[in-house]
């Protein structure tokens, strides 16, 4: 056998020279592949620009281009990245945080496809045989059928009522919850119609919405002491025409006349008033048909082992495989040893704790993308790019292993492994990594290193420096000034939780992923009154919302404008007497492929500015509007602080940014480009003005580089030391560490989670190490 090296052996690296995809400045790197690169360097320094924006878009670009012309004029026209060359690209697969999408009857068991196998396992072997798998399914109603055809040879075929089992609950259509009202928001029954019984917005007892329930009913008589047949007319009453006042009019229950002025429209488009009083107001309930299961009652019949498919669903993955190792049937043995092999995938990755109909919707960013890990880690490919987006988020200490574990059994299958990280546990594993800086947003853009993990030690640049980095404890913590009770909380898998929360302190509520901290904190403490909840979930609105819009920091920005060119304010908005007509201020235009992703391109007109040609000769300290909207915000707050430029309304919300570490963020970046720890961020700079409360922080190192770290522990000191109490879901040991009280949950996650393990100092946890939380953080800090 010849020794010489074959030449196609020899394309072990994929190269990229001149990237200047967003703030890249000419970037050149080379990384090897089949082997795992981990992206390093501060928030906004450009590790997503080089890692999405270059190479797994080129790498999708080409990809695309594979497919037959017809094909390709239904698919998005992507556009090159601006770089000069990239060799060596493999097709690249991403493993972002994006949540799935909350379609009501989209289940952890659908989008994994263990459900289906499910289906298949009872319409096989479940007792009484109904049929195939489509009679086990939520997303099938049961449809009878009747009619006639005639064949070619003129015969005639009479179908009579021809039944299609599907296994959708009739009531529910397969959601598992219906809607229903709370009567105590809508009508105080201890008051009469002319003592304002009716809490409606809009509904004022001497208004003319209430006229004709007074002239109906007894206006002085309590609600609380109506007839039976008064209170039915009252809230369900058919519409029917009565004369008030001499004029004709028509009176309907009072239930479904505010079900179709209110609670039928979208929840988005109404006022924020009477959003408020429909979110107050409407309640989902469990199906009482289908008892949350989804399923008819044909499909709740058959059974395999004592249990129907809603059950075996509902279990925890870890019991629903232990389950299934019970059933021993030669005929299904191929059909289980699969969905063993998903299952344990699942408990491998940390996800054991959850069940097959948990709403695909309510799975958190980590676990969302935990989720699309399960099916590449089964795949059969090889050869091909794995990209991953901080897969540690959400992830304690313990769990982090495991992720560690299985980011390196995909290199081994063969596969390039390229994540984007900022905890230390990951960036440790790397057999090669790129750090990207020196600054953010302008001050990045560059490879500030590359090379192993002991190299980066010893380069000098802020990863290396702060990756050896430990916080220590406190040496004393603050009194707190009275307690926050939480009594039988039993949300998801608590298991009636008794805790007083400390209230003027920063209290860390730690536990592994899946123990309880986000059912304890958002079951029992958010949407108490004074809680203020900042997290990290998508901010509503368009794709013209940015930054300066979100905080209010453009109106002042526009009137300072206006005021300096004597023009009126309307002018420097984009949404508004400014905006370019062509794209109508929104600086993209936008193609709705209807099966396919939205295509977005520049405006050829204004240049994606958004602006009129007009407009943009208005200046302000010799910048126009579109180039201050392209500011960063520490670069803004210099210009508005300067004598000459001076706007002290803007002054202040820019320095609030910069407050929350947003420094690099620029001002018009729209919001949907924004990562889930940057919106946290601009959250928080937006209640920072606000006095005293209580605020809870879902993980707010979310995207945080190691350096930045200790400015976010200095901000919720200044947060607590103004009065603040601030509650922190968090896996971050130097958060802990910086805590003047812990809460941990566990021991384990799912059912062997739920409880209270821990609650004091952290000084004391690590004196005890007794859990987990205690175990990690001792290493930490010693």
């Amino acid at each position: 056998m010849s020794t010489t090296p074959e030449p196609a052996d020899s394309h072990d690296l994929i190269r990229v020279q001149g990237a200047r995809e967003n703030n890249l400045k000419d970037v050149s790197v080379e990384i090897p592949k089949r082997r795992l690169t981990v992206f390093t360097g501060v928030s906004g320094s450009g590790k997503s620009s080089l890692v999405f924006g270059t190479i797994a878009a080129e790498s999708r670009r080409l990809i695309d281009e594979t497919y037959s012309t017809f094909v390709q004029g239904f698919m998005p026209n992507l556009p090159r990245p601006d770089v000069d060359v990239l060799e060596g690209l493999t097709t690249a697969i991403l493993v972002d945080q994006e949540r799935m999408g909350a379609n009501p009857r989209s289940t952890l068991g659908t989008v994994t496809d263990a459900h289906a196998m499910l289906r298949s396992l009872f319409s096989r072997i479940g007792e009484p045989s109904i049929g195939g798998p489509t009679a086990f399914s939520f997303n099938i109603p049961t449809t009878t059928v009747g009619g006639a055809s005639v064949t070619e040879s003129g015969k005639k075929n009479v179908i009579k009522q021809q039944v299609y089992l599907g296994g959708m609950c009739p009531q529910c259509e397969g959601r598992g919850t219906v809607s229903d009202l709370d009567l105590s928001q809508i009508v105080d029954e201890s008051r009469s119609l002319v003592d304002g019984a009716i809490l409606v917005p809009g509904y004022t007892a001497d208004g003319w919405m209430v006229a004709a329930y007074k002239a109906v009913l007894p206006p002085e008589k309590p609600v609380a002491a109506y007839t039976k047949a008064e209170r039915e007319d009252f809230l369900y009453a058919e519409p029917r025409k009565i004369k008030v006042d001499k004029i004709n009019i028509t009176y309907e229950g009072l239930i479904p006349k505010i079900r179709k002025s209110m609670f039928a429209k979208d929840i988005d488009s109404l006022q924020p008033h009477i959003r408020a009083f429909v979110e107050r107001a409407a309640v989902f309930g469990t199906c009482p048909s289908c008892d949350g299961t989804r399923l008819n009652e044909s499909a709740r019949s058959v059974t395999i082992k004592g249990r129907n498919i809603g059950e075996v669903a509902a279990l925890q993955v870890t019991d629903l495989a232990a389950w299934l190792r019970t059933i021993d049937d030669p005929g299904v043995a191929p059909l289980i040893a699969t969905l063993l092999h998903l299952l344990d995938s699942f408990v491998d990755i940390g996800l054991g704790y959850l069940s097959l109909d948990r709403p695909s919707g309510t799975l958190s960013g980590g676990e969302a993308q935990r989720t699309k890990m399960v099916r590449h880690l089964g795949s059969a490919l090889t050869d091909v790019t794995y990209v991953f987006d901080e897969p540690t988020i959400g992830l304690h200490p313990h769990d982090i292993e495991r992720m560690n574990k299985l980011l390196l059994e995909l290199r081994d299958k063969g596969n390039t492994v390229l994540v984007v990280e900022h905890k230390p546990e990951t960036i440790a594993i790397a057999d090669h990594v790129v750090d990207m800086g020196p600054g953010a947003g302008s001050g990045g853009g560059e490879v500030v290193f590359q090379g192993t993990v002991d190299g980066l030690r010893a380069s000098g640049t802020r990863t290396g420096e702060h990756l050896s980095y430990r916080a220590s404890l406190k040496e004393s913590v603050r009194e707190r000034t009275g307690v926050l009770e939480v009594r039988g909380a039993d949300a998801h898998n608590l298991q009636k939780v008794d805790v007083d929360i400390p209230l003027g302190v920063l209290t860390v509520v730690t536990g592994v992923a899946g123990s309880g901290k986000s059912s304890l904190v958002h079951g029992s403490v958010v949407g108490r009154e004074g809680v203020v909840a900042i997290d990290q979930a998508a901010i509503k609105g368009s794709r013209r919302s940015n930054p300066a819009t979100y905080t209010g920091l453009l109106e002042p920005i526009r009137k300072a404008f206006a005021k300096a060119n004597d023009v009126k304010p309307a002018l420097f908005s984009a949404n508004s007497e400014g905006a370019c007509p062509t794209c109508k201020g929104s600086g993209v235009i936008v193609t709705e492929l209807g099966f396919m992703d939205t295509v977005s391109t520049p405006c050829e007109d204004c240049g994606g500015k958004r602006f009129q040609a007009a407009v943009l000769d208005y200046r302000l300290g010799g910048l126009n509007i579109a180039e201050v909207l392209e500011l960063p915000v520490e670069r803004a707050l210099e210009l508005f602080t300067a004598p000459e430029t001076k706007v002290p309304a803007a002054a202040d919300i820019l320095a609030r940014l910069q407050d929350v570490g947003l420094g690099y963020l620029t001002l018009g970046q729209p919001l949907n480009t924004l990562s889930g720890g940057e919106r946290q961020r601009v959250k928080l700079a937006l209640h920072l003005k606000e006095k005293g409360g209580i605020y809870v922080l879902d993980e707010p190192t979310t995207g945080l580089h190691l350096a930045d770290v200790d400015n976010l522990l200095g901000l919720l000191d200044r947060l607590v030391d103004a009065g603040k109490t601030v509650i922190v879901i968090e896996h971050h040991q130097a958060v802990m560490a910086h805590a003047d009280w812990i809460i941990d949950l566990g021991p384990g996650a799912g059912h062997d989670g739920g409880r209270i393990v821990f609650e004091g100092t952290p000084a004391d946890l690590v004196a005890q190490a007794g859990t987990l939380t205690g175990q990690h953080l001792a290493d930490y800090v010693s």
